[in-house]
């Protein structure tokens, strides 16, 4: 029973729920001692909130026996990204400059999920501040692929993705500044969406760069997705980049998963050249699944993406260095008195306290964000990169005109092994060179597996991406593509991980 319980879809267990046959304290349990027993090894959870999931699971069964209407999700228990503050529960962003801190405040998100019923059952190990590909940048220590052991989960939301593919967790919240959803659902094997700008709330999302970050849905089916989607989206006057629209019709779509007469865009600057030979072979095979799945393939291009990667990092470190100054060892957080100074000053303490607190990404983007925005180089540096994103923009609109989403590979490779590019910020930062053009131009994403790559045996995500508020259109797509290929492969993608064997499987 307690194998079964892990290993079902979202949807199948809130279907059980529904019937009564199992109950959320059941179903709870079953994930918190499947995390005992794996997390030594995956170090996915930076807390775990056991007596808190467990109080919320015993809560929604006295609501489910007394006749209460329950949202779809009533019951299933969820993991958060330790981005989003949630009272009772540290929130420490992957820094030691946040190390214990318990906020006094809620985000939107986490309020939601607590509303819908669902039990929390911890925070999830991520990249200080989100700043990262592969989770390395934790000032708690990595989090580890649950396919390799030796290799990285991706980033910043490696935890996240991790607690999926171990069967930790059933669902899992994310955030979104550059593809920290999406990049960690290739490496992984599972899905992640990348919302609308403004779709979902960043109220009390601790804030990287405010006009690229989005939280968005994780789970291990695109249906499981969609349903977490609709829980977390929503106006929300707290949020002044809210979007005041109805929620789109997720997850009718990913119900219906229908693409006839759907035209998809291969976008040319995003594959071939640069892109793991198996990642590419594994994408020509979707796309021909969604060929004969009654879609017109078409190619388009969009020549402003060969510019993405640089405005980006010019444009996240600036708006990093800005928000990042609220840590000033004065208000909360960490505070680190200077060696032999006697009676220090504030600056001399914020120094102290930021060279201890922050991690060396941290200060890296940091610093270039300040030079950016300094006097003399706004224009040359800053200005110019949005300058670039407004050409972006533009090439995501042209290339809408002649397709309803376009695809591409979610990351150029398969998840590397530790270290590997630890030493070189260029070769992280190129992992996200797919993902990053949704993020500036606030279009919808998605990434979900598409296999497995012949060199390695490893995952290989399949990304989609739709006009801004037709994130329907994500859901239609990625439920026709996944179940073609769940019948091609005769079981989901996640049953091939042989490391998943080794370290526990007989739970």
């Amino acid at each position: 029973m307690t194998n079964e319980l892990i290993t079902s879809s979202a949807s199948e267990l809130a279907a059980r729920l529904a019937a009564g046959e199992i109950s959320s304290v059941e179903v709870t349990q079953a994930h918190l001692e499947r995390t005992a027993q794996v997390d030594p090894a995956i170090h996915a959870y930076l807390h775990v909130d056991a007596e808190g999931a467990l109080a919320a699971a015993r809560a929604v069964d006295a609501r489910r026996a007394a006749g209460d209407q329950l949202s779809v999700l009533a019951g299933v228990p969820i993991a958060v990204k330790d981005v989003m503050t949630a009272t009772g529960m540290p929130t420490t962003c992957g820094s030691k400059i946040l190390q214990g801190w318990v906020p006094p405040y809620e985000s939107t998100v986490v309020t939601r999920i607590k509303a819908a019923g669902m039990p929390i059952l911890g925070k999830t190990n991520m990249d200080e501040f989100a700043m990262g590909s592969s989770t390395e940048h934790s000032a708690y220590g990595p989090t580890r692929n649950p396919w390799d052991l030796e290799r990285i989960p991706g980033g910043s939301g490696g935890g996240s993705s991790s607690v999926l593919a171990s069967f930790q967790a059933p669902l899992a919240t994310g955030t979104d500044t550059g593809g920290s959803i999406r990049q960690p659902a290739a490496v992984t094997g599972t899905v992640g969406t990348k919302p609308t700008y403004g779709g979902v709330s960043r109220y009390g999302l601790v804030a990287l760069a405010s006009s690229l970050d989005q939280a968005g849905p994780c789970g291990r089916t695109v249906l499981d997705t969609a349903l977490l989607h609709e829980v977390m989206a929503g106006h929300d006057p707290m949020d002044s980049t809210s979007i005041n629209a109805p929620v789109p019709a997720v997850v009718e779509a990913a119900r219906r998963a229908d693409v006839s007469g759907m035209r998809i865009g291969i976008v040319r600057e995003l594959t071939g050249s640069g892109f793991q030979a198996g990642v590419q072979q594994r994408f020509d095979e979707a796309v021909q699944h969604l060929r004969d799945a009654g879609a017109e393939v078409v190619e388009v291009s969009c020549p402003s993406f060969t510019y993405a990667l640089a405005a980006y990092y010019l444009i996240l470190p600036s708006e990093a260095s800005s928000n990042l100054a609220k840590f000033d060892a004065m208000r909360f957080g960490l505070r680190v008195l200077p060696e032999g100074i006697g009676d220090p000053s504030a600056e001399q303490v914020m120094a102290a306290t930021r060279d201890a607190g922050f991690g060396d990404e941290v200060k890296r983007r940091i610093i270039l964000g300040t030079y950016a925005l300094s006097s003399g180089y706004y224009d040359a540096y800053y200005g110019s990169a949005q300058k670039v994103r407004r050409l972006i923009a533009d090439d995501f609109a042209a290339a809408f005109e002649r397709a309803d989403v376009l695809v591409s590979p979610t990351a150029p490779t398969t998840a590397f092994r530790f270290g590997d590019k630890l030493d070189d910020p260029m070769a992280m930062y190129l992992n996200d060179i797919a993902t990053i053009p949704a993020n500036l131009a606030g279009v919808p994403g998605m990434s979900l597996p598409s296999g497995l790559a012949p060199e390695d045996g490893l995952p290989v995500g399949f990304q989609i991406l739709a006009p801004a508020m037709q994130d329907q259109r994500l859901y239609a797509v990625g439920a026709a593509l996944e179940a073609r290929l769940l019948h091609a492969w005769g079981a989901p993608l996640l049953a091939c991980a042989p490391t998943l064997n080794a370290i526990g499987q007989e739970a």
